[in-house]
């Protein structure tokens, strides 16, 4: 299945280059999102993720994330999914 779903992160470090950090997460596995920085100091990532169900999406996600990001914040979670 595909699953689209959104994740809100608030940012430790608020100096950070995003054009960088947009480069790094490609790197990490997010290709499959959008990346939204329109907020100072948040990122919003729009996935589009196949997997099993929808917990496996997220949570691979999540860990990508966290591989470029490990002390940003969780902020919101939204998710749907599609055939």
């Amino acid at each position: 299945m595909v699953f689209t779903f959104k994740l809100s992160y608030e940012l430790i470090d608020r100096d950070v280059d995003i054009d960088v950090l947009i480069e790094r997460l490609g790197e990490a596995g997010c290709t499959d999102a959008l990346v939204g920085v329109g907020h100072p100091g948040r990122i919003t990532l729009d996935f589009t993720r196949q997997a099993h169900d929808v917990l496996a999406a997220r949570a691979s996600a999540q860990a990508d994330v966290r591989r470029v990001l490990p002390d940003a914040k969780l902020k919101e979670v939204d998710v749907n999914y599609f055939n």
